[in-house]
């Protein structure tokens, strides 16, 4: 089966310097990994994030739903600002990557670092070491196939999902692909992302396997999670533990 993605325009060099310069900026590129949860924030939640004030916070939100990077939401007094579609988060996985693999920082990793390498969420699946142990034992089991950068679902694949009780949509009728792969930052290696790894995000919080850590894109695996994590998809204990 050949797996093709809708088409996009092609972008022009002063496009392309537009949106790098926009991310380029320390307190906008806070902004949006604060989002990178999936997550939708406040201004004065992402003016935290951001680490400026609130003029300056409001101000940066205006040129990045200008420039359609943000999404905002009105419910009553408030305004809520998410990230405006999955590809602007597989874009910051990217540049998160790129980043990690640049000079070292000489600091040692803190808790949150490690929580963060263990599970976290990239925008609405799952990343860490957790996102890429998945990626590896549906691929070795024949349920996912992983090939130069796409991902398939195969029958066996549906299968096995369903019988956990995950609904996967037949292919076709959806801009965004039922499965693909993004590049961790972390472990520099891929995880699942697209519908599926949507999916197994919603599937895994609503059955308490892991809760979000406030005010972090981490997750924490709970001791169901971990039995589930063990027993369904066969992830030795140790990985699931923050290190």
């Amino acid at each position: 089966m050949v797996m093709t993605s809708p088409p996009f325009p092609t972008a022009s060099a002063n496009g392309i310097a537009t949106i790098a310069a926009l991310i380029g900026d320390p307190a906008r590129a806070n902004i949006l990994s604060a989002l990178m949860g999936g997550q939708a924030l406040t201004a004065g939640e992402l003016s935290w994030h951001a680490g400026v004030g609130a003029p300056t916070t409001s101000g940066h939100l205006a040129k990045l739903s200008e420039a359609g990077l943000l999404a905002v939401e009105r419910q009553g007094r408030h305004r809520y600002y998410r990230l405006a579609s999955p590809d602007i988060a597989q874009a910051m996985e990217s540049l998160m990557a790129l980043a990690a693999a640049g000079p070292h920082r000489h600091r040692p990793p803190g808790p949150k670092d490690k929580a963060l390498r263990t599970a976290r969420t990239c925008y609405d699946h799952l990343a860490g070491r957790l996102g890429t142990k998945l990626a590896d034992t549906l691929h070795q089991r024949g349920f996912v196939i992983l090939d130069d950068g796409s991902a398939l679902v195969t029958d066996n694949g549906r299968d096995f999902l369903g019988g956990l009780g995950l609904a996967i949509p037949e292919v076709g009728g959806h801009r965004r692909p039922l499965c693909r792969v993004c590049l961790d930052w972390s472990e520099r290696r891929h995880h699942l992302a697209g519908r599926l790894g949507a999916a197994l995000l919603t599937c895994s919080l609503e059955r308490g396997w892991i809760v979000r850590i406030p005010d972090s894109r981490a997750v924490a695996i709970t001791d169901a999670g971990t039995h589930a994590f063990t027993t369904f998809f066969g992830i030795a204990p140790e990985h699931l533990t923050a290190k």
